[in-house]
């Protein structure tokens, strides 16, 4: 049993005095005794999970996945008990409610479900505006409250259903809250708040410099935990009715992952990584436990430079047709070559000259994606943050500097192409725009192009762009126009790649599925899935002319 372990990131944990639990981007629920950290028991699911919760009593825990279900599991065995079904996208949390005889659940189709144990919905709520990221029981479970992409905190009357109150985050998205037992709600936002809200009266403590991705509380010791992508840690005290006092703050090691993580422990916190296991943080020692932990060999980028394919993932290793390269220490999302240069970062904020590892500029939030271009005959590339940023840095040999970081988005960049007129750029919030390569202006901006997060875009055509994301829509914009094409994809779609002539565009999704489109006829002429894990990235070789997938069970995939 010693050799269950991870093979993808771990985003989101669950702890209890025994067991700590674990719920991975490779599928797999792991269960874990608590005192040695040996794996006892796994659970799958068909897609990559999203979160885990134990019971209060410690004998079921539910897990929520991107296969649109969430499930219920016997403590040790993991035996499956029960499967609650009804939601329509990937559901974000399960959690139980105070008395263990239901389970609320949230998730992208913008519905509550309240299920009994058996998975019969008891209720389904409505009134978010935008995906629900988090939700959490009162301790005297009459309510629940959650929080979401619209920028609201709102409070359900469980009974009934109802909406009681809707809590404005001046439109600023939350993906975590916790609630303390007077009924105090903490939630950490997109912009690096804190929020505590007491009978919808809603005070900020500013904490972080980036998006707060998760906080944990331990009502025994009043002790607050929030993890950014800033990259940095902090404990506080609740000192008073709106007050919080920060106690400690620590930079993240490049293996730990902000997004997850449970009190396991006085003094002591669980953390996800990138790697085979969790990590555990002491924060009273202000130590870190990351041993026996192997870096996860998950691929999050492929690029074909002079017909050598390299690629890049979470082990932050540089793989140069197929032999490691380089390493650079960080999970990296993208590679593109710009001239001489190789361009990659990620996690840290940091973009690195991947052939050498050398760091080129460093950045307050994680770095998503980027591409060269020509400005005034210029090399240039350009780099999309987590935050909205896109920046712009002129190309001198192996040297970059920084012409201008352009505030585009209020959330993440999720794609950049360019040509020799326009940068197009897709976000997390559904959004498209063209800059112009020139100017740096804004030509056009589209603020709901998709019906759900875009998440990457390449050349199209004569002139053309294109851009597909978590409505399972790929859409071809030519100028002024803009055409729709339903994918043959079950799942969100991760990836879009052009051939040389950008007459066929190749589509990568999160359920390992690969589709290939032809633009000049309009029509989908090729599907296949070489492998059950999520296709990440794709290049197009010019020679032999074949697209390259790069996948999260790290391996790379021809594609004629």
């Amino acid at each position: 049993m010693t050799n269950m372990r991870h093979h993808g990131p771990i985003s989101a944990l669950a702890a209890t005095c025994s067991h700590v639990a674990t719920a991975g981007y490779d599928n797999q629920l792991i269960l874990w005794d608590a005192a040695s950290r040996t794996a006892l028991a796994r659970g799958v699911h068909d897609h990559l999970l999203n979160h885990c919760a134990f019971s209060h009593d410690g004998k079921l825990l539910a897990t929520a996945s991107s296969d649109y279900s969430a499930r219920l599991w016997e403590v040790p065995s993991l035996r499956l008990k029960g499967v609650l079904l009804g939601h329509e996208d990937d559901v974000d949390m399960a959690v139980f409610s105070p008395d263990d005889t239901m389970v609320a659940t949230c998730a992208l189709d913008r519905t509550l479900r309240i299920f009994d144990l058996t998975g019969h919905c008891l209720k389904v709520l409505r009134g978010h505006t935008g995906n629900i990221l988090s939700l959490s029981w009162t301790r005297d479970g009459s309510r629940l409250v959650s929080s979401s992409v619209d920028g609201t905190i709102r409070e359900w009357d469980v009974a009934t259903g109802t909406e009681l109150r809707c809590n404005d985050l001046d439109g600023v998205r939350s993906d975590t809250l916790e609630i303390d037992a007077d009924g105090r709600i903490f939630t950490g936002d997109d912009e690096g708040r804190l929020a505590v809200i007491i009978d919808g009266v809603v005070s900020y403590v500013p904490a972080h410099q980036a998006g707060i991705k998760k906080i944990v509380y331990d009502a025994a010791s009043g002790i607050l935990v929030s993890l950014s992508y800033d990259r940095s840690l902090a404990v506080w005290r609740v000192a008073g009715p709106r007050e919080l006092v920060e106690l400690s703050r620590a930079e993240l090691p490049a293996l730990v992952w902000a997004r997850s993580a449970a009190i396991a422990g006085s003094g002591r916190v669980a953390i996800g990584t990138f790697g085979s296991s969790y990590g555990i943080y002491d924060w009273e020692a202000n130590t870190w436990d990351l041993r026996d932990i192997v870096p996860s060999p998950s691929l999050n980028a492929v690029a074909v430079v002079d017909d050598v394919p390299y690629a890049i993932g979470d082990a932050g290793i540089l793989w140069r047709d197929g032999q490691p390269a380089a390493h650079l220490g960080s999970l990296c999302n993208f590679l593109f070559s710009a001239g001489d240069l190789l361009l990659s970062g990620g996690q840290l904020g940091q973009l690195f000259n991947a052939r050498s590892g050398e760091i080129l500029y460093r950045h307050h939030s994680p770095l998503n994606c980027g591409t060269s271009f020509l400005r005034a005959g210029k090399l240039h590339a350009v780099v999309g943050t987590y935050t909205g940023e896109m920046l712009v840095f002129a190309v001198d040999g192996e040297r970059l500097h920084l012409v201008s970081a352009l505030k585009v988005y209020a959330n993440a960049v999720k794609g950049l192409v360019a040509d020799t007129s326009r940068i197009f750029s897709v976000c997390a919030s559904t959004a498209v725009a063209w800059h112009d390569s020139d100017d740096l202006g804004l030509v056009r901006l589209i603020p709901r192009a998709h019906e759900k997060i875009a998440n990457a875009c390449c050349l199209a055509g004569p002139g053309g762009y294109a851009s597909v994301g978590r409505d399972l829509k790929l859409r071809i914009w030519l100028g002024e126009e803009e055409a729709v094409y339903p994918t043959p994809h079950p799942n969100s779609v991760k990836c879009i790649c052009a051939s040389d002539d950008r007459n066929t565009l190749m589509t990568g999704a999160y359920t390992g599925t690969l589709a290939g489109f032809d633009v000049a006829a309009r029509e989908w002429r090729s599907f296949s899935r070489p492998t059950a894990a999520g296709i990440s990235a794709l290049s197009y070789a010019p020679q032999p002319r074949h697209f390259l997938a790069s996948s999260y069970d790290g391996g790379i995939y021809p594609v004629s």
